[in-house]
C-alpha cells in the first residue's frame, strides 16, 4: 500500500492527507503500481466526462478532458515533452542538449512541442468512436504509466543526479512483468483486440524512444521519460481510434 500511495503522490497532484515515508529505493519499486495509479487517472476523467458530455459539444468536452488530466498530473510530463524538444533544437555536444533540458525557462521551440502535443492528444480523443469513448479514457494513461515503467527497466541514466536516475536505480524486471500483466489484463477487457494492439504500439515506441535517447545523450533522464510518456498517450488515442 506505502509503494501504491508512493506512486500516487509522484504521478498526481491531489494531496493526501497524510505523509508517506518514500525512501530512495522506494521510487523505482513503486513503478509496478504506474498502471493502476494510471487507471484512477482514467476514472476520473470517465466520471468527468459523464457529468460534461451530456451538456457541451464533443470537442469543447474532449478538451476539458484534456485540460482535466493536466491538471491532476500537474504538467509533470509536459514539461519533460518542452524540454526535450528545447534540448534537441539546441543541438550540439550532449553536454549542450542536457544543459538546456536542464533550463527551467520554456523557449520557442518547446513552446511549439507543448502545443503540438496537446493539439494532438485533444484530436486523437475527439476521434475515438463515441462508443469506445469510456474505455479509451480509462486505458490510454495506464498504458502511458507501464510505458513509463518499460522505459525506466534495464536503462542507463545520463545523469547521477535527480529523479530519472533514482527510479532507473530502483526498477526492475518483476515491476515491469507485473506492469506489463496488469495492462494487458485491463487492455483486453476494456479493448479486447485493440487494448492489445494499443499496448503493442505504445511498446513499440517507448523502445524506439529509449534507444534514441540512450544512443542521443548516453542514457535517460527524467524530461526524456516524460516526453515518451506524452507521446504514449498520443499513440495509445490515435491505435483506438485508429482500428475498426
Amino acid at each position: 500500500m506505502r509503494l501504491l500511495l508512493i506512486a500516487f503522490q509522484f504521478l498526481t497532484i491531489i494531496p493526501l492527507p497524510f505523509t508517506v515515508r518514500c525512501e530512495k529505493e522506494d521510487l523505482g519499486r513503486s513503478t509496478v503500481f504506474f498502471p493502476l495509479v494510471g487507471c484512477a487517472i482514467g476514472g476520473l476523467l470517465v466520471a468527468a466526462n459523464w457529468l460534461l458530455a451530456p451538456s457541451l459539444p464533443r470537442p469543447l468536452c474532449d478538451a476539458l478532458l484534456i485540460t482535466l488530466l493536466t491538471l491532476i498530473t500537474g504538467a509533470l510530463h509536459l514539461d519533460g515533452l518542452a524540454d526535450v524538444c528545447d534540448g534537441l533544437a539546441a543541438r550540439g555536444s550532449r553536454e549542450r542538449i542536457l544543459t538546456v533540458m536542464k533550463d527551467s525557462q520554456v523557449g520557442a521551440i518547446g513552446a511549439v512541442g507543448l502545443v503540438l502535443g496537446l493539439l494532438l492528444k485533444w484530436q486523437a480523443l475527439v476521434a475515438v468512436p463515441m462508443e469506445l469513448k469510456w474505455q479509451a479514457l480509462l486505458l490510454f494513461p495506464a498504458l502511458a504509466r507501464f510505458g513509463q515503467v518499460l522505459t525506466l527497466t534495464g536503462a542507463r541514466h545520463a545523469r547521477q543526479d535527480g529523479l530519472g536516475a533514482a527510479f532507473i536505480q530502483g526498477s526492475g524486471k518483476v515491476p515491469l512483468l507485473l506492469a506489463f500483466a496488469i495492462v494487458a489484463v485491463g487492455g483486453y477487457y476494456l479493448l479486447a483486440l485493440k487494448g492489445l494492439v494499443a499496448l503493442a504500439a505504445v511498446c513499440v515506441l517507448t523502445l524506439i524512444g529509449r534507444i534514441f535517447f540512450q544512443r542521443k545523450l548516453g542514457g535517460l533522464t527524467g524530461d526524456t521519460i516524460g516526453c515518451i510518456s506524452e507521446l504514449n498517450e498520443i499513440m495509445a488515442l490515435l491505435v483506438i481510434s485508429a482500428i475498426i
